[in-house]
């Protein structure tokens, strides 16, 4: 064998452990909605729950706040990982950067909360390592997950909901992801109160009054004027038409925001590995 061939060993041997490296790295699952759990760790009811919060948040402040569970990030460090998941997902509103993720490799023992660059003065790096040790990880070691998630999520609503932001512009899928958690009670509303309404005040005149309060009312639990403004026109049009159209009017509308799921997607902010981990 050549000395040239001899020298050229250490290379190809890296290259040969960097690929394979690579090859063995955990894929980053597709963005379809707010929370991901992979490990099956929260129930269907935990899950929406969240999902719920997160987009209300979202819908109210623009930011857009997910949440990944994974059994294992394995090779790579929970950082390595929880970046290429911020780079794939690209959450927050492009030049905003006012996305954040909580991943949890659940076998690995291991988390981190990942910081865009325009929550990165808010939610520190200092301020995420408290969320994590204070707030997360007690909750962790007592195998309370759905708990430490949830008061972890809470603290960086809370943190990011003081940072003066740009308003929302109105993006059709955030007001369309929100406006789901609503249409149950608008429509329990409008068939129990519809009736009512058009009966003291007349067809019109009763609708009009149905979908002011409904709309005030979605104003007041969500904070954003988009999902009060459809909420509104919504219940204004289930009392107008009233009746045996009520029942066809609800099915039609349920099945549309059946069909609304998985159309979540990042906004294009940026991400600069900014946050902290922690392990329990």
């Amino acid at each position: 064998m050549s000395t040239l061939t001899w020298a050229r060993l250490p290379i190809l041997a890296s290259i040969f452990c960097i690929s394979l490296i690579a090859g063995a790295q955990v894929p980053v699952p597709p963005l379809t909605g707010h929370v991901t759990d992979q490990t099956l760790t929260l129930n269907a009811e935990q899950k929406s729950a969240l999902e719920q919060t997160l987009q209300a948040f979202e819908a109210k402040k623009g930011s857009q706040i997910a949440v990944l569970l994974v059994p294992t990030v394995s090779p790579e460090t929970i950082e390595q990982y929880a970046l290429r998941v911020a780079e794939a997902w690209k959450l927050g509103r492009k030049k905003v950067d006012d996305g954040a993720i909580l991943v949890i490799a659940k076998n690995d023992r291991a988390l981190r909360i990942e910081v865009g660059y325009g929550l990165e003065g808010a939610l520190n790096d200092a301020t995420s390592k408290r969320i994590i040790s204070e707030t997360i990880t007690p909750r962790f070691k007592q195998g309370d997950f759905y708990g430490g998630i949830t008061a972890g999520v809470n603290q960086m609503l809370q943190v990011i909901d003081g940072e003066p932001l740009p308003l929302p512009s109105g993006n059709s899928n955030v007001s369309f992801g929100a406006i789901q958690q609503y249409a149950p009670v608008i429509f329990v509303m409008a068939v129990i109160f519809g009736g009512l309404m058009r009966t003291l005040f007349g067809r019109f005149p009763g609708a009009i009054v149905m979908g002011t309060i409904v709309g005030g009312m979605a104003w007041l639990f969500a904070g954003a004027i988009s999902i009060a403004l459809i909420s509104g026109v919504i219940a204004l049009l289930f009392t107008l038409i009233g009746g045996g159209m009520v029942g066809r009017g609800m099915g039609g509308l349920a099945g549309v925001y059946g069909r609304g799921g998985g159309s979540f997607s990042g906004g294009g902010g940026g991400f600069g590995g900014g946050g902290a981990s922690g392990r329990w």
